[in-house]
């Protein structure tokens, strides 16, 4: 049996796990089906099997368990022998997909994704079935034999922008912070990702970022021409279109002349910061690790600007921190941190498991409709028990897949980006101003 080049060029990495077993209790998979197979050692054992040529990439068992991991990375924190086990899973589907090609759904998203005119469409489209609230009315009422359809439209109904925010604690007094004016370009020089399904979906998120940017004396300058980041398609195992997008966005941020790029999509964020390593051995490896080192999560940003103070809210919030923010980029608390901070009134209600993964992991949601919404399901427990007045994560993927179990489960509650409650504490210092 021939060896898998791609897996078979990774044994430094591959040998690098010890199978000592201090990720099973991390793994989302494992804790739910029981299987060693689903563990992250047991699909090292896959990979390197693959890579030996002991075990034919055809197999099935190397696709299906491969499949059904979520790659939220959360073994990669509690691993001691520092296995990057993110980036040997976006391999070990690279495999999968040159010989089984990727569900249709999956295709369906990539492809739109990688494509701006096809996102303009479908953002159109979507705006459009959202702001009509045809979205919510019909996740909640098609039969529920048509899972994928209704958590679809849910997860599209959870992008429209929340006009609860507006009134949430306005007939409690809290007395007003400092509304600090932004001090003349004392931030740096910051181009900011607009990302695919931001630039669509998530335009007040977008906008918010850049009003509390230049609240805290940044200067924005534009990257023109540039793309998706190519998170979905490296974790579906496409390498080589991830490549093709991430070179765009190299050469955009290089024009731009930023001094930092800010993202405020956890899994764009991560995979940014990884562009060197996909690009390792290839000619624009340096050019990949210079744009990388540039990246920062906003919440990076403010905290280490220390961010201006806005007016009260006296609002109960309760954070979850995507994956790809905690277990990638290892930032924990940052943007919860600021918030409390910046934010007269501000009060956090703790998640239970919170760093667990919520089952959305791209398109994992949809293309593992049973295991997905069993993860789903725990995590919409834990949330809905905080009792909080809103809910905050920092990803586009995350706040789709926690609002459309909410709004499945017909509770209102708001699910949004952290950003957005300190742009509105900006909005309420400025109204006291004036």
């Amino acid at each position: 049996m021939t060896p898998d080049d791609t897996l078979a060029s990774q044994e430094a990495r591959l040998l690098a796990c010890v199978h000592c077993g201090l990720c099973l209790d991390a793994c989302p998979t494992y804790t739910r089906l029981g299987d060693e197979a689903d563990s992250p050692r047991g699909r090292i054992l896959f990979m390197r099997a693959v890579g030996e040529g002991r075990l034919d990439p055809d197999a099935v068992s190397f696709q299906t368990h491969i499949d059904r991991c979520l790659g939220c990375r959360a073994c990669e924190p509690v691993c001691p022998s520092g296995v990057q086990y993110g980036f040997l899973l976006e391999r070990a589907r690279a495999t999968v997909r040159e010989r089984h090609g990727r569900p249709l759904v999956e295709r369906m998203v990539m492809a739109v994704m990688a494509n701006r005119p096809l996102t303009a469409i479908f953002g159109f489209f979507g705006r459009a079935l959202r702001s009509m609230g045809l979205a919510r009315r019909l996740a909640q009422t098609v039969p529920l034999r048509w899972d994928r359809v209704r958590l679809a439209l849910a997860m599209l109904a959870a992008t429209r922008p929340g006009t609860k925010l507006r009134t949430i604690g306005q007939n409690r007094f809290v007395p007003a912070g400092a509304a600090s004016e932004p001090a003349p370009l004392r931030g740096p020089r910051v181009a900011l990702l607009e990302g695919c399904a931001q630039r669509v979906l998530f335009r007040h998120v977008n906008q918010a970022t850049r009003r509390v940017l230049y609240v805290n004396s940044c200067k924005l300058v534009p990257a023109r021409g540039q793309r998706c980041c190519g998170a979905l398609h490296a974790h579906g195992g496409d390498l080589e279109t991830a490549r093709k997008l991430a070179l765009a966005n190299i050469a955009a941020f290089e024009k731009s002349e930023a001094e930092r790029i800010v993202v405020n999509a956890a899994g764009c964020g991560a995979m940014m910061k990884e562009y060197g390593e996909l690009f390792e051995g290839t000619a624009h490896e340096e050019r990949a690790h210079a744009i990388s080192e540039r990246v920062r999560d906003v919440s990076e940003i403010l905290d280490e600007l220390g961010p201006a103070t806005g007016g009260a809210m006296p609002v109960r919030v309760a954070y979850d921190p995507p994956c790809h923010l905690i277990h990638a980029q290892r930032i924990v608390r940052t943007p919860l941190d600021v918030l409390e901070r910046a934010v007269p009134g501000l009060t956090s209600a703790p998640i239970e498991r919170a760093d667990e993964c919520c089952g959305g992991a791209g398109t994992y949601g949809l293309s593992q409709p049973s295991l997905g919404s069993r993860i789903l399901e725990s995590k919409s427990t834990h949330v809905r028990a905080a009792s909080a007045d809103l809910i905050l994560t920092a990803n586009p993927g995350c706040i789709m897949q926690i609002g459309a179990s909410l709004i499945l489960a017909h509770d209102t509650t708001p699910v949004i980006h952290p950003i957005e409650v300190l742009d509105e504490s900006y909005r309420r210092a400025n109204e006291q101003r004036g």
